[in-house]
């Protein structure tokens, strides 16, 4: 079941990018909030999240920089688009000529895909309005780093960024199970032909999406309120589906059946040979969409070390099959090699279902264990002793008595009365019979 909010805080990699749009370090903005640097760079990573007053704090440090950087809050415009078109309306109900907006040239994309925020005037003309998604799609763009990389080696150019970031649409009028149900069947079919590319594995990657939904509706309050709620599922698919744990399970022993065509075959076969971290990040780029700095923050990644993942996978594939050296038929050849196989996908009422299950399943083994420790603890308070007992002292060795001996010959007499015993006394029942004397 969901849990309370807190104070809103964006997803651990947009953290970390609004982090380095300020030029900011990890020990400068521990000294604002008062923590480590390795506190910091935890909370980029998503490992812990900050509580109380330092979330507080960071939260704000974080909003401070996003209006800075130009990205308003999703509420904040369309309350100004809201106000907008109230003022448009005012306008045509006194009769006079609606104001044309003057539209200044929107800056090009980067990192981060949000349009211009608009901002009326008291007079009822906006200053700036959005570019065009059309405008905006058609503009090729080619990340930086991979660029330079890519020119040294020669043979492998970049892929331009094909797919925008998918962001969640936010209905008001939607329950949470509602906008819940949404998300997954939008992302679902996608999410378990990439962790099967990923894995090799049909179980595994139906296990890792459900399991991601379940994780993802248990911090519903925190996914609803993300940039990327597709990406923030994307990932934890991701991790849950490349732990390496997996390998001591005894249903992964053995490998899945291999696709039935011999192309996806050998595909397949080289892929599964790269390393989990050049598979994750070639996945990311070619088989996704995303540019090199985002990829970079998925991965707890540099933007250096990113590209040299990329190029390296590309190499290998290339190598083995020539015919994917381009990366344009690279990205097909994922997509085709993940449709054609029929993989099971997870239905939102199940993994609302069982993530609650899980929930209370969890909830109750906590309450069980601790009732458990309780009842040791006042049992062996009843039990034990409630005064002082000393230990007994250790024996100590007596002076003057001489030690005891064993056997030794025997003397003259005890010879002689030994011969005696042995021939008065039978051996037979007048032996134990006493005689009257």
């Amino acid at each position: 079941m969901p849990q309370s909010p807190a104070t809103p805080l964006p997803s651990p990699k947009e953290r970390r990018r609004l982090r380095e749009a300020k030029s900011l370090s990890h020990a400068d903005l521990a000294a604002k909030i008062g923590v480590t640097r390795e506190t910091v760079r935890s909370w980029e990573t998503g490992r812990t999240n900050p509580r109380g007053r330092k979330r507080e704090t960071y939260a704000k440090l974080l909003n401070a920089n996003a209006n800075a950087n130009g990205n308003a809050d999703p509420e904040e415009r369309q309350h100004s688009t809201e106000e907008t078109k109230t003022t448009f309306a005012k306008t045509l109900t006194k009769g006079a000529k609606p104001p044309t907006p003057t539209t200044t040239p929107a800056p090009t994309p980067t990192t981060h895909r949000h349009p211009v925020r608009t901002k009326p005037t008291p007079g009822g003309k906006s200053t700036s309005r959005p570019q065009p998604a059309a405008k905006r799609a058609a503009k090729p763009r080619t990340p930086a780093p991979l660029a330079s990389a890519a020119a040294a080696n020669g043979h492998i150019r970049p892929l331009p960024v094909r797919v925008t970031r998918p962001q969640t649409a936010r209905h008001p009028d939607l329950t949470p199970a509602q906008a819940f149900d949404a998300l997954c069947a939008r992302c679902a079919p996608g999410l378990v032909r990439q962790t099967y590319l990923l894995t090799g594995r049909r179980g595994l990657a139906h296990e890792s999406v459900e399991r991601a939904f379940q994780l993802a509706w248990q911090r519903w309050p925190e996914v609803a309120i993300d940039r990327d709620p597709a990406g923030w599922v994307r990932a934890a698919a991701y991790e849950y589906a490349m732990s390496p744990w997996h390998r001591f399970r005894p249903s992964q022993r053995h490998p899945d059946a291999p696709p039935a065509q011999p192309a996806d075959r050998a595909f397949l076969d080289v892929l599964l040979s790269l390393p989990p971290a050049q598979r994750r990040t070639l996945m990311l780029y070619d088989g996704i969409g995303l540019d090199l700095p985002e990829t970079a923050a998925e991965t707890e990644a540099s933007t250096p070390a990113t590209a040299n993942r990329l190029l390296h996978a590309r190499e290998a594939i290339a190598e083995r099959l020539p015919d994917l050296a381009d990366p344009e038929a690279l990205h097909l050849r994922l997509a085709e090699v993940g449709k054609a196989e029929k993989l099971r996908l997870p239905k939102a009422d199940r993994v609302r279902t069982g993530s609650e299950y899980r929930a209370r399943f969890w909830t109750r083994a906590a309450i069980a264990f601790t009732a458990l420790i309780i009842g040791a603890t006042a049992l062996t308070l009843r039990n034990a002793p409630t005064h002082y007992e000393p230990p007994q002292a250790p024996g100590r060795a007596i002076s003057g008595v001489p030690p005891r001996m064993g056997p030794g010959p025997l003397t003259y007499e005890d010879t002689t009365l030994r011969e005696k015993l042995r021939a008065e006394l039978p051996n037979g029942q007048e032996r134990l019979t006493p005689r009257a004397e």
